[in-house]
């Protein structure tokens, strides 16, 4: 069954570029230096597509020929929620496109024995029904992460929130489907399973490891 059909929410962002850029990502010989950028790189591309329902408003500017009417994103950018610590990573990936959003901090780790999350930072901009957010993680792998954050935003008064993640399981996909259907959910490639101690294969490893040299 296709993935589509399974999980409505999700997009799966299939695209040439992001597809070449994602075998590098995952190979061991991939230098720390060239990780970080193709991270970057692979975040930028999807953000195209995962701002691509945002609502925009007509507004008049003059060209050097004449008037028109044009067009700008309705309201604020979206605010960008990295989950610590590897979705650090993939901020200036949006902010390439979205230069102007404000950036949240949510702490979340997994027990190891559990593998449940456990929250220990949340700290967002002031929060309102009228503001958009973008959770960030570079691996969707239980959801559990994923999921607690979404939670934590609604509880916080988020109505418009969408998550974007470069490597994904299904389990992890449809945790958050079942957890909150509101969400959309873009990812770079869905891969095949997780193991028994909830890492994705074949995956890439441990992102946060990789971008900050932990391993």
């Amino acid at each position: 069954m296709p993935y589509q059909d399974r999980f409505p929410t999700l997009t799966v962002v299939d695209h040439p570029l992001v597809k070449h850029k994602l075998h590098l990502l995952r190979s061991t010989d991939t230098p720390r230096k060239l990780f970080r950028e193709l991270i970057e790189e692979i975040t930028t591309l999807m953000t195209y597509e995962a701002t691509r329902s945002l609502p925009v408003e007509e507004v008049e500017v003059t060209t050097p020929l004449e008037a028109m009417v044009g067009h700008r994103l309705e309201g604020r950018a979206p605010v960008v929620v990295p989950v610590l610590r590897a979705g650090l990573g993939m901020v200036s990936g949006v902010l390439n496109v979205l230069p102007g959003a404000r950036i949240g901090h949510v702490g979340i780790k997994r027990d190891h024995d559990s593998l449940q999350p456990i929250e220990y930072y949340f700290n967002v901009p002031p929060q309102g029904g009228s503001l958009r957010f973008i959770v960030v993680d570079p691996m969707l792998a239980t959801g559990g992460s994923a999921s607690a954050t979404i939670r934590g935003l609604k509880a916080r008064g988020a109505g418009d929130i969408r998550l974007m993640c470069i490597v994904a399981a299904p389990e992890g996909v449809e945790a958050v489907s079942r957890n909150h259907p509101d969400v959309p959910i873009f990812v770079g490639v869905m891969d095949r399973q997780l193991n028994d101690v909830g890492y994705i294969l074949p995956g890439l490893g441990d992102a946060g490891d990789r971008l900050y040299g932990t391993e």
